[in-house]
């Protein structure tokens, strides 16, 4: 194998960011959280108005690195919806796949299988079946020319019913797209449909009223195991092989357990990254839009499409350029072996390797340092931080409930089974809520101090603390074990690192998942029948409680 020359004058962004800088940011976004910032998205109430929105500015056209076509695996050729985004990509421009065909296999699995795994919440079936005739073969300048994507259901979708699986936005047709939507449509990317989720983004995916719907993809006739929510719809749709890829959103953990629970590589980028314009709001402070995909190439291409300023979310304002994403996902080999982008320090916290998942967490430290380049460093956790990342973590509530005041007053019922988290944002008060934006403030700075000073990214047991920073975080499947149930069943691994290091965290899965092949496998398709979902005395339904608990 032929060495991979290395760009070395593109040093990775955490090196030139200043923590300062992230904090003072961070802390403009909470004040303007208090002073209005969490506007609710257009839903009932703005259709009864008969207000309308224009469709948000166009970003400039992102440039992707020649990377991110990758010749296709021959199991990839023989099962077109086994392609990855990038092989799709290179499928598609050499004129071997049409979009027309990868969408028809999509929709025919769906059709089939749909029934069972419930990823969807609505399929565009005749609409994307058109636009994917109509995209041809394509230039070459889109990796997501022609291909398949699952969009959350929280992601207005101009001419597309979006609800947030709720019976608040029951019947809402957007007459614009989200950004992050446009930005994915104006490469060429085909919306497949809309994926089932947490009722407004808390829990996973149920009906209102608690009963289960998405299963997970290596668990169909299982439902008791959890697909990881508020993003099930979009992460099971990817695992099963009923999209390429999807986008999702998390506040609390929606994009990166869901990934981890479904073996994909899930990525919820730096606050501010991606907008969040036209998703409809949980939090101002700690919303955020991402890719949950199949390999870390794939999900750099989707970040690059979506990252970039945006008028309409000042968060995205002034923020560095967005990094060669495609390029920090890429295969790197020196010397003849498999090696990082650049030289990485990766902090193990205490205690990492320890619970039911230790021997996969060992595994996989031991094969990252093997890897050329990388180097493991223990790395203590801050003081407090139990306190830090588990009581000031109820502040977030009050930024829920206050846009959907107006539905708390109509009728509480609207709210279902999750109601218990909105009614506990109105009664955290003022004073709670600014103790709890110092505390942020306090854990950020003792994040970077003690873990950042020291290493360039951080492994992580719990999503929590960096969702409360908005720092970036990755997931990747390290191997599997076994559901209660006796099911075989994906293990991931979580690292988080400095305010807009995506690129870093792209390199660093990039170099695990060149010498390991757990990002590919697959689960295999449940019994055709879905009469097998049906097996149950009753329908799996969450409880109050537990949806309580549960809640982003």
């Amino acid at each position: 194998m032929r060495d991979t020359p290395l760009d070395d004058t593109a040093a990775p962004l955490d090196k030139g960011m200043a923590r300062r800088s992230f904090l003072a940011r961070t802390l403009a976004v909470s004040a303007a959280a208090a002073a209005g910032g969490a506007t609710l998205a257009p839903g009932q109430a703005l259709a009864a108005t008969g207000e309308k929105h224009s469709d948000p500015k166009p970003a400039p056209t992102p440039t992707f690195s020649p990377e991110a076509w990758v010749k296709p695996r021959a199991a990839a050729v023989a099962d077109i919806t086994e392609l990855t985004v990038a092989e799709a990509a290179y499928q598609i421009r050499s004129g071997a796949v049409k979009p027309a065909e990868l969408a028809a296999a999509y929709l025919a699995r769906i059709a089939e299988l749909d029934g069972t795994y419930k990823a969807y919440n609505a399929v565009r079936s005749s609409a994307v079946a058109a636009e994917a005739k109509a995209a041809g073969r394509g230039d070459g300048r889109s990796p997501l020319h022609g291909v398949p994507l699952c969009i959350k259901d929280n992601y207005f979708t101009k001419g597309t019913e979006t609800t947030a699986n709720s019976t608040i936005f029951e019947g809402f047709v957007p007459d614009y797209d989200a950004t992050a939507v446009a930005r994915l449509k104006a490469v060429g990317a085909l919306v497949i449909g809309k994926g089932q989720m947490g009722p407004l983004a808390t829990t996973r995916a149920t009906k209102p009223n608690g009963e289960v719907t998405t299963v997970n993809a290596w668990t169909p006739t299982d439902p008791s195991y959890d697909p990881g929510g508020s993003s099930s719809g979009p992460a099971t749709s990817t695992a099963a092989r009923l999209a390429a890829s999807s986008i999702g959103t998390q506040t609390g953990g929606s994009i990166i357990l869901p990934s981890a629970q479904q073996g994909l590589t899930g990525l919820k980028p730096t606050m501010g990254r991606v907008s969040i314009h036209g998703v409809i709001p949980l939090s101002f402070t700690r919303d955020h839009s991402g890719p949950l995909a199949r390999t870390a190439m794939d999900a750099a291409i989707m970040l690059t499409a979506m990252a970039g300023a945006d008028p309409a979310d000042p968060r995205t304002l002034g923020l560095p350029k967005p990094a060669d994403y495609v390029k920090a996902a890429a295969p790197v080999v020196t010397g003849g072996k498999p090696s990082i982008r650049w030289r990485t320090k990766i902090g193990v916290p205490p205690g990492y390797v320890s619970g039911p998942q230790a021997a996969q967490r060992k595994a996989y430290l031991d094969t990252l340092e093997s890897i050329h380049k990388v180097d493991l460093v223990d790395v203590a956790l801050p003081d407090e931080w139990a306190l830090l990342t588990g009581a000031f973590n109820a502040v977030r509530l009050p930024e829920r409930t206050e846009p959907f005041l107006p539905f708390l007053r109509e009728d509480v019922r609207l709210f279902g089974v999750s109601l218990g988290s909105w009614i506990q944002g109105l009664f955290l008060s003022g004073d709670e809520f600014i103790t709890g934006q110092r505390a942020k403030a306090e854990l950020l700075d003792r994040v970077y101090a003690t873990f950042f000073e020291h290493c360039d990214v951080v492994l992580q047991t719990d999503v929590v603390p960096f969702d409360i920073l908005g720092l970036p975080e990755i997931t990747m499947p390290i191997g599997f074990t076994t559901s209660p149930n006796g099911a075989t069943v994906p293990v991931g691994a979580i690292l988080g690192a400095s305010a807009y290091a995506e690129d870093r965290l792209l390199a660093v899965a990039a170099a695990y998942q060149q010498v390991t092949d757990w990002h590919l496998r697959r689960p295999a398709d449940p019994p055709k029948a879905a009469a097998h979902r049906l097996s149950l005395s009753a329908p799996l339904r969450l409880s109050f409680e537990e949806a309580t608990a549960q809640t982003a």
